[in-house]
């Protein structure tokens, strides 16, 4: 029944326009709805080649310690060296199983970087043949 449905990424954020300069302005993702109507449940909608990003303001901004969300990329390489030059910070890991080599994991036959946004969340960049 869903398999024809758009997927969204809904992320939760202390500070709708602090996030925004995060995923608009760093990450490049183009704002295609901003909802202020309503002052204590501001959000926005971004979006990308295929799908697309709810940022919401909540109190549980950056409390999962797990990847909320992945974009799916062609070159991973390249965009980890262009998202650097726009100030993104990428993770270094080194535990059993994964290991990062200048913020970029092979796992299998995937390979992915991890950042984080301004509340904490995290963020994967991924290239999968």
């Amino acid at each position: 029944m869903l398999d024809t449905a758009r997927i969204t990424a809904i992320v939760p954020v202390s500070d709708l326009d602090r996030a925004l300069e995060f995923y608009a302005d760093a990450l490049g993702l183009g704002v295609t709805v901003r909802r202020d109507d309503l002052p204590d449940h501001r959000e926005a909608e971004l979006g990308g080649a295929d799908g697309n990003l709810l940022l919401y303001e909540s109190v549980g901004a950056g409390q999962s310690r797990s990847t909320v969300a992945a974009f799916r990329v062609d070159d991973l390489a390249t965009v980890v060296a262009t998202l650097r030059e726009r100030g993104v910070v990428f993770e270094e890991y080194d535990s059993p199983g994964l290991k990062t080599v200048d913020g970029i994991a092979t796992v299998g036959d995937v390979q992915a970087a991890w950042c984080k946004d301004p509340d904490g969340n995290i963020l994967a960049v991924e290239s999968v043949p």
